[in-house]
């Protein structure tokens, strides 16, 4: 049985192939694989040593576009930790607040770090179409794969972002649920019965008894007055 926000009642056992199969763990840990690739390839051969002994960076000499893949990268490393380890402790969040802050922190983050890396492809496959081969052609897969996997990364982090906004709303759901429920088959089985004046009447033809002084027999006015005294 689910509790708030989408998970099992803070308190229940731990399940991990359950929480393995979850599309939010699932999700996380393919975002943590990319982001490795992205600031590995970059950190590994994105820079190289120019003519006076500086190192440039191969995205077209732009020192900023290296640090932007690294650093965007690096951040979604560290934050695939925390969301992962806060995965694993969400079940055992008891207060619904602290969880709604969690599912709104993952929202946002999510979100963001889609903007991020959609901006980041842009600007890496920008300076990488103006960049000149390198010597050797060294690093040019590097810098090909750190483009493509920050678009695959575009679509993860959206995921994630999309994952948290259902939660969220089945959170919200939840909140505002009643207490109880009301069964309407209980009304209408109500209405069809009729109405008995004891409890164990029973009448076949409409389920209605008669009025309280129903079995009086009514005098006629007229008879009433033709009547002798």
């Amino acid at each position: 049985m689910e509790g708030a926000y989408g998970v099992g009642k803070a308190g229940a056992a731990f399940d991990p192939i359950t929480f393995v199969q979850r599309p939010q763990v699932i999700l996380r840990a393919v975002c943590w694989l990319f982001s490795i690739i992205i600031f590995g390839c970059i950190s590994s051969q994105g820079w190289t040593n120019n003519e006076k002994g500086n190192e440039v960076c191969l995205y077209n000499g732009d020192g900023n576009a290296c640090n932007y893949g690294t650093g965007i990268s690096v951040i979604a490393f560290l934050a695939c930790i925390g969301f992962l380890v806060g995965e694993f402790l969400f079940e055992q969040m008891s207060s619904i607040k602290t969880r709604k802050r969690y599912v709104l922190a993952d929202l946002g983050f999510s979100s963001f770090w889609s903007l991020l890396y959609f901006i980041g492809f842009c600007y890496l496959t920008n300076q990488w179409s103006k960049s000149d081969a390198p010597p050797g052609n060294i690093g040019v897969s590097n810098m090909q794969a750190a483009i493509a996997f920050c678009f695959f990364s575009i679509f993860t982090w959206a995921g994630l972002g999309y994952l948290a906004f259902l939660r969220f709303k089945q959170g919200s759901a939840q909140a505002f649920a009643p207490s109880y429920e009301v069964d309407p088959n209980a009304a209408v089985a109500a209405a069809e019965s009729g109405y008995t004046s004891y409890p164990d009447a029973t009448d076949p033809q409409g389920g209605y008894a008669q009025p309280p002084f129903g079995g009086l027999q009514q005098i006629d006015p007229q008879q009433q007055q033709q009547q002798p005294y």
